[in-house]
């Protein structure tokens, strides 16, 4: 079973190589802009991460994808790795799973020579962690 943190962290991957959540059968559309500020979420991300709690998921699906936010937090499904490009994709606990990867419709990805998309990152954490590593030499 994914976790909240898991799925949230699979929208954020996604919006940052421009896919979009499609709510409502397509009569909403949400990318929020910028994704990360600084060490956190973007405020925009916040709030769009908050509709979609706060109706379960239903009916929000990641364009390109067959799976909907609400199934994404079911105990059927969980979060991995692809073997293409190393996105998080939504995979099945048991039946059929599709073989292609929603960055299947990017022409430009998986591409090296771009930054990978990213969770926000604490400076100071990762300063503390050098310097810790660093005073253990």
């Amino acid at each position: 079973m994914a976790s909240t943190t898991q799925v949230k962290t699979y929208l954020a991957y996604w919006f940052q190589l421009g896919k979009k959540l499609v709510w409502r059968g397509g009569e909403e559309i949400f990318l929020p802009q910028p994704i990360i500020q600084g060490d956190r979420f973007s405020s925009q991300f916040e709030e769009c991460w908050q509709k979609v709690i706060s109706i379960g998921g239903k009916d929000c699906y990641l364009e390109g994808s067959q799976e909907t936010v609400e199934d994404l937090l079911s105990s059927g499904w969980d979060i991995d790795g692809c073997a293409r490009c190393d996105m998080p994709v939504a995979v099945v606990g048991s039946g059929i799973q599709s073989l292609d990867c929603i960055c299947s419709d990017l022409d430009n990805w998986p591409n090296d020579e771009l930054p990978k998309p990213r969770s926000p990152v604490s400076n100071k954490t990762q300063l503390n962690k050098i310097r810790a590593r660093l005073g253990n030499k």
